[in-house]
């Protein structure tokens, strides 16, 4: 991490003394990048509030830090490196793989990749239509509404399905998605989702996909502690907290969960049912009640945890 920080560092004091010289000249910074910087440390901020996911965290750092410097070989007069940004997102169900989109809108926008940086989420349902002909249409318009911005294709390997009966809907979608991605290449990125092994599957199967999707970011369950994190936040957010018995409690529980999972085992998602079912606990516990001060209506009891 202090590398990283030590090469943000030194990235954003050169583009620094790049936009120094040019007001000095009374030029501007291309892609509205005069402003970029607090907007990026933002962003920045945001991601190192997330939990877990030092591995994504860790490459979103490095593009960011890839994109700058293009930025400043281009004030450079010297030829940008090409690069797809295109990208796969791999991993288990509520990891944060909708969370970390969302941000990589802002960032290109904020790095003057895209004006807009908006994303656009669907999914198979959002692009495949019942008859041949009208899922080329649905593809279409769900494009049009994502250029200059950022289009999520959630569980994107069901494209890909195994029965013949929708395989030709779902090719049809994937051939008209690959050609709008050449039509729109400056003004379209597509981040495309699901779980690794499926994922994997999905790419390779298509040599058209395996050439405009190269980047991968890949997702890890979250552990114990980072799911207790994860319910501590939610907590935080509803103005509840854990009594300590309640935490080694609520630990136990989600070190067990753990230990257990298998491959749709549901991370954040899951915290969050548990938390429903907490409150609701807890609300029946308090209901009973004759009186109930503030600080009961503030507190997770250990019995309000489920079993």
């Amino acid at each position: 991490m202090l590398n990283n920080s030590w090469h943000s560092y030194r990235i954003e004091a050169e583009l620094q003394r790049m936009k120094d010289e040019l007001k000095r000249s009374g030029s501007k910074m291309p892609g509205s990048l005069d402003s970029s910087s607090n907007d990026l440390a933002d962003i920045s901020d945001k991601l190192s509030h997330l939990v877990g996911m030092q591995d994504v965290k860790d490459d979103i750092h490095t593009l960011i830090n890839f994109l700058k410097i293009q930025k400043m070989r281009e004030l450079e007069n010297l030829p940008s490196v090409s690069v797809t940004l295109h990208s796969v997102f791999c991993g288990p169900p509520g990891t944060g793989k909708t969370t970390i989109a969302r941000l990589m809108g802002e960032i290109y926008k904020q790095l003057g990749v895209l004006s807009k940086g908006h994303v656009v989420e669907t999914d198979r349902s959002g692009l495949v239509a019942g008859y041949i002909g009208q899922t080329a249409i649905k593809v279409d318009k769900v494009v049009e509404s994502a250029l200059d911005g950022v289009l999520f294709i959630d569980e994107a390997y069901t494209l890909a399905s195994e029965t013949s009966a929708s395989k030709d809907f779902g090719q049809e979608a994937i051939d008209t998605l690959l050609k709008r991605m050449e039509d729109y290449k400056d003004k379209l990125v597509v981040i495309v989702a699901g779980y690794t092994e499926e994922m994997s599957r999905f790419i390779n199967a298509n040599p058209g996909l395996q050439s405009r999707f190269n980047r991968y970011f890949n997702f890890q369950d979250y552990n114990p502690d980072e799911l207790l994190m994860i319910f501590d936040k939610i907590c935080e957010q509803s103005y509840l907290s854990l009594a300590e018995q309640s935490r080694d409690v609520l630990l136990k529980k989600m070190t067990l969960l753990y230990e257990n999972r298998d491959s749709r085992f549901g991370n954040g998602r899951l915290v969050r049912n548990i938390f429903d079912k907490t409150v609701e606990k807890q609300a029946n516990r308090l209901s009973k009640l004759s009186k109930v001060s503030k600080e009961m209506l503030i507190t997770i009891a250990p019995e309000d945890i489920p079993e």
